[in-house]
């Protein structure tokens, strides 16, 4: 099997640099239609998929990124492994502005989006115990540490509805959650791609201290816009060094990421919607 890295891109990254035989394609997707045209290639002898989560020109709030149309498009192109770059806030001193976290836990306190391609007609429940791919997760680590940048390897990100930021008496609640980092678009991406059978790994960049920090106060969007531009070149440096650290031959993911609808699918066969089963073709045909 050949390795097909997608990047989602995230608020500050619209596009991706030095890739060879670069394209935007159009992706039809029976779940609408994606954030944008999704740019493909090659870097390093390994296809890139690169789609902005947001649409060049940031015309998606995280509330309405089309999250089903963005995974299915990427699963039609091959891609067997997403890297996630995300803006985040920080609920610790040690993951300042201008760090990377590589995630490994979340909290969904996201309820304005459509959260699974299953449903009535074809019911299926897969595992998110531990929702992030661990071998994507490390090369996402050591592409970062190479890259110079300073990246935590393991943290919980809270996911918030937005678009609004955090008021103060929320910052501290999640804070003595455990939580790490904090941001508005990792969810529901990261259950869709377990859903679709897609390695995950979430990178996200610390822009700021979100409000419970005494000596930064309120969220300064200036100031996130300015780490935004310098967490923009680093995430690129980071993306540019993972087709080298993961090859372009695959094998079958270790910890079942490629294999998580195994036995998801509960619905009977003769009790499937054909509709919904006709949607699920690229997310859910090895099984269907």
């Amino acid at each position: 099997m050949k390795t097909k890295i997608g990047v989602i891109g995230g608020s500050g990254i619209y596009d991706m640099d030095g890739l060879q035989d670069a394209a935007w394609v159009s992706v039809d997707s029976p779940w609408g239609t994606p954030s944008d045209q999704i740019l493909t290639g090659t870097l390093d002898g390994v296809a890139m998929a690169f789609l902005p989560r947001h649409g060049r020109g940031h015309v998606h709030s995280p509330s309405t990124v089309p999250y089903r149309a963005n995974i299915d498009a990427l699963k039609r192109l091959g891609v067997t492994d997403i890297i996630s770059v995300s803006a985040c806030g920080s609920f610790r001193e040690e993951m300042a502005p201008g760090d990377f976290v590589v995630v490994d836990q979340f909290i969904d306190r996201t309820f304005a989006r459509e959260k699974s391609f299953f449903g009535t007609g074809c019911v299926a429940h897969v595992s998110v115990a531990h929702p992030t791919c661990p071998r994507l997760s490390e090369a996402c680590g050591e592409a970062g540490r190479a890259a110079g940048i300073t990246i935590h390897r393991g943290g919980t990100y809270l996911a918030m509805e937005g678009p609004q930021f955090s008021s103060q008496a929320e910052s501290r609640l999640y804070r003595d959650w455990g939580c790490d980092v904090i941001g508005m678009t990792n969810m529901p991406e990261a259950k869709l791609a377990r859903e679709a059978e897609i390695c995950y790994a979430s990178v996200a960049m610390v822009t700021d201290y979100d409000s419970w920090h005494p000596d930064h106060g309120a969220v300064d969007i200036t100031e996130i816009i300015a780490t935004l531009q310098g967490n923009g070149t680093k995430a690129r440096d980071l993306i540019g060094r993972l087709p080298t650290l993961l090859g372009a031959a695959r094998a079958p993911c270790p910890h079942g990421c490629d294999r998580a609808l195994e036995y998801a699918i509960m619905t009977a066969p003769d009790k499937r919607d054909p509709v919904l089963i006709s949607k699920l073709d690229a997310v859910a045909g090895r099984i269907l």
